[in-house]
């Protein structure tokens, strides 16, 4: 079962959609009493002919909202006397179009890229695209960690509706759901929220582990990320915790001092094809996770969780299998790993600690209590009792 939904429009234009927990009851949705002003026209994207890379322009973005105080936050919800971004008293999980977008609003594919395009070196198209904010919760303060299981699992089927829907776009060729958080990411809204962004091409870092991934199936008839899987299933030292349906994991080689992978046990292209069970499961282990991350200090950890879903026109689908990235800087209490001249000149990562010593600290975090999931290693770890 999915959460049910509502759309709406902005006065400006822009689509607004409520998802509500399964208790819940519709919220009173508002017309948005603010003048309607023209949203800004598309930006640009420019082919880097030497990397073969396109890279977004988007100038008006240099004006948006940064670091609001809590009474002048746009994720709140509308009152008397401050409309909001979000036209309704109040609300569980809201999706709306960017106010400003690195992507669209307008729809269309891209030109293709030949020798004789890029003879000017200076190939260029509009900024196709969509670019979506997930609001996770009416209370400005709070973070993914604590929404509870009833609501990660309305953003988890909130992000599984945005992904099939923002798919099936013209042009749309990848969409990738995520989350910044922390100042130190570059967060400029601290109300607990995460982005869609819906590309008019494949991003540079999915088409090398793509091409991969259907090189591995190709060669040894096996989906890649389902070796990975059984690897580090196997291994154990560097397992966070499993369950019936996910294993979070700390890659062997990382490359950022906190990285932890979340994978389902079924090879699935994208969240939209996660299963009802897998959702709530999802909504058990994603949020331990994150306590597990948020319990090796003092202070709430910066990070960046990344779905990897397939692109939506990829040649081979049964290379694919989606999954979590967690990654964050954070390399001791008060201090952060900066990229500087090997990884942001070259992309040749040192990492600072090793995989198997973060996994151990992740392990011995004791976080709030969450059914269905176990520490590798206890009696009831979901991959033990599979081998039994």
């Amino acid at each position: 079962m999915t959460s049910p939904h509502h759309r709406a429009a902005l006065s400006d234009g822009r689509e607004v959609l409520f998802f509500q927990d399964p208790d819940s009851s519709a919220p009173a949705i508002f017309d948005d009493p603010r003048p309607g002003a023209p949203r800004p026209d598309s930006g640009t994207l420019r082919f880097d002919a030497l990397t073969g890379e396109w890279v977004a322009v988007a100038t008006h973005r240099q004006t948006r909202t940064h670091l609001p105080a809590a009474a002048e936050c746009p994720l709140c919800p509308t009152s008397d006397h401050r409309p909001t971004e979000i036209p309704a008293a109040d609300f569980d999980v809201v999706v709306f179009e960017n106010r400003f977008p690195s992507l669209g609003p307008d729809l269309g594919e891209v030109p293709p890229v030949s020798a004789e395009a890029l003879s000017s070196a200076s190939l260029s198209a509009p900024a196709f695209g969509r670019c979506e904010v997930v609001v996770f919760s009416s209370q400005h303060d709070g973070s993914f960690a604590g929404l509870g299981r009833v609501r990660a699992r309305t953003v988890i089927d909130a992000w599984a509706n945005r992904t099939a829907e923002l798919s099936a776009l013209p042009g749309i060729e990848q969409v990738f759901v995520f989350e910044n958080r922390g100042e130190e990411i570059g967060v400029t809204m601290n109300h607990p929220h995460g982005q869609i962004y819906a590309y008019p091409y494949v991003t540079p870092h999915t088409a090398i582990t793509t091409a991969r991934a259907q090189r591995h199936r190709r060669e040894t008839g096996r989906p890649l990320m389902g070796d990975i899987l059984a690897f580090e299933r196997d291994s154990g030292e560097r397992m966070v915790l499993e369950s019936e349906h996910f294993s979070a994991f700390v890659p062997f080689a990382a490359r950022w001092p906190i990285e932890v992978h979340i994978v389902p046990h079924r090879q699935v292209a994208g969240l939209d094809e996660l299963d009802a069970a897998e959702r709530d499961d999802l909504a058990r282990v994603y949020p331990e996770v994150l306590q597990r991350i948020d319990g090796l200090y003092p202070t709430p950890t910066p990070y960046i969780a990344a779905w990897h879903q397939a692109p939506v026109n990829c040649e081979d689908r049964s290379a694919e299998w989606m999954h979590l990235e967690i990654t964050s800087p954070r390399r001791a209490e008060n201090k952060l790993k900066f990229l500087a001249g090997s990884e942001a000149a070259m992309g040749a990562f040192v990492g600072d600690v090793s995989a198997e010593e973060t996994a151990a600290r992740l392990r011995a975090v004791t976080p709030a209590r969450t059914e269905g999931a176990s520490v590798p290693g206890s009696a009831t770890s979901a991959h033990d009792q599979a081998q039994r």
